[in-house]
């Protein structure tokens, strides 16, 4: 009888921010400013390190892989986020439903292991440079790039797959603007020890293992660092890493706190907003302006594109052999002195 009584869940409604209706609108610009600019930002950083000569290193080349991962993965839940926030009906399918949570989790946990990557990178960087160019070949790197996506896209598949096992009879409303675990399990009608444990047991895995990694690359790099004598060797090894050091903190943080625990909050909502708008929108900002090997790039591009559209606009200055014409030689090489 209780089998004939069970409610099939055929869709689920997210609440998102539902309870905050005056400011909806407020939300829908500022996450659609931040969506946008988070996406060309990372386009802008993708595009700069392919195009320049100097940027083609291993450091470099992760911060890339890195871009094209923050693109994916604020598509998978921001437009669904401002979409919720402007439509009456906010609701998703079953299987719609999955399939974004193992497409957030894949990436999400994508995310955690490149990190750590890009960590290691560093720490063979500062700790043996002398056989890093070695080491750090372009096959070598290739291969590394592969590694976290294939540990996200797998790990993850097990508290996923016995979450969708779960009895999930109703309510069918999930306090969240995408799908999640912990929001997920909290629906079922049976006991969902199993899944909480899985989840909490991937997190570790996922998420807090790369954390200590990274602690423990970055106190062997602080190590290394204090014994240069030079204060200006101290310091640029300290800048090609602090970037990475606030990302890392940022996303990391949010992260441990909502997956970690068994059960779920009421603000685990509010957290993820960190790791899937706030951080994705400072990446581009942290990689560039707080460093002078992209800022000097960005500026040669620039006067590149600059002096090249200078050059396909025919005028009469170009025209002739007279004063003009050597005046505007010797500026352009003037400018490609600089």
């Amino acid at each position: 009888m209780l089998a004939t009584n069970k409610t099939i869940i055929i869709e689920f409604v997210l609440l998102g921010f539902s309870n905050f209706h005056e400011y909806q609108s407020f939300l829908f610009c500022a996450v659609l400013l931040a969506y946008i600019t988070c996406v060309l930002g990372n386009i802008m950083i993708f595009v700069l390190i392919r195009i320049e000569s100097s940027l083609h290193t291993p450091m470099y080349f992760f911060i890339s892989t890195f871009a094209v991962l923050e693109i994916m993965f604020v598509s998978v839940t921001v437009p669904n986020l401002l979409a919720i926030l402007i439509q009456t009906e906010k609701t998703i399918s079953f299987f719609g439903c999955f399939v974004q949570l193992y497409a957030l989790s894949a990436l999400g946990e994508t995310e955690c292991f490149l990190l750590s990557l890009m960590v290691f990178d560093r720490f063979l960087a500062i700790t043996n440079p002398l056989r890093y160019s070695a080491i750090m070949t372009s096959q070598f790197c290739y291969k590394l790039a592969i590694l976290p996506w294939l540990f996200g896209f797998t790990i993850c598949s097990f508290p996923i797959f016995v979450t969708f096992l779960l009895d999930l009879c109703g309510p069918n409303k999930i306090d969240h603007f995408f799908c999640d675990l912990s929001p997920l399990q909290s629906l079922a009608c049976t006991d969902p020890f199993v899944s909480n444990m899985t989840t909490i047991v991937t997190a570790f895995i996922s998420i807090v293992s790369p954390f200590f990694a990274i602690l423990g690359f970055y106190i062997c790099i602080i190590y290394t660092v204090l014994k240069i004598k030079s204060k200006e060797g101290k310091t640029k090894a300290f800048s090609t890493c602090s970037s990475h050091l606030i990302v890392a903190s940022l996303f990391y943080g949010s992260a441990i706190i909502v997956y970690c625990r068994p059960n779920g909050s009421h603000y685990d909502k509010f957290l993820a907003l960190m790791y899937t708008v706030v951080t994705p929108l400072l990446n581009p900002f942290i990689y560039t302006l707080r460093n002078r090997e992209v800022k000097n790039a960005v500026r040669k591009v620039t006067r590149q594109v600059i002096m090249k559209s200078q050059f396909q606009q025919p005028t009469n200055i170009f025209e002739g052999t007279g004063p003009s014409h050597g005046w505007m030689l010797k500026a352009n090489s003037h400018l490609l002195e600089c």
